[in-house]
């Protein structure tokens, strides 16, 4: 074991942000893209997935601002009264993960 190997238990500290898991990202846009062609649910929500998909993609801007961006665009589209049930459930799983990521 050598000294410079943190322990896998090791708090971030303060100020710092977590090493975001880019495969919980990954299954986030899996999930928008699946939204994004369920022909089951309104074209407007399938127009927002695709948006909050293309603004979790910004590679210049940072991620916790992306995050928020996707967030505030699938809320608006959770309260569609259009919206199916396995829709808006879709959409709050969604919201769910991406929360976790910050």
């Amino acid at each position: 074991m050598t000294a410079s190997t943190p322990s896998a238990g090791t708090p971030t500290p303060p100020g710092a942000s977590a090493p975001v898991d880019g495969a919980a990202l990954q299954r986030i846009v899996a999930s928008l893209t699946d939204l994004a062609d369920d022909g089951s649910v309104p074209r407007n929500v399938r127009r927002g997935a695709q948006s909050a998909k293309e603004e979790l993609a910004k590679p210049r801007v940072a991620l916790d601002v992306r995050i928020a961006s996707a967030v505030y665009a699938l809320d608006d589209l959770a309260n569609d009264p259009n919206l199916p049930t396995h829709g808006r459930t879709a959409i709050w799983s969604i919201i769910s993960s991406l929360e976790s990521l910050q």
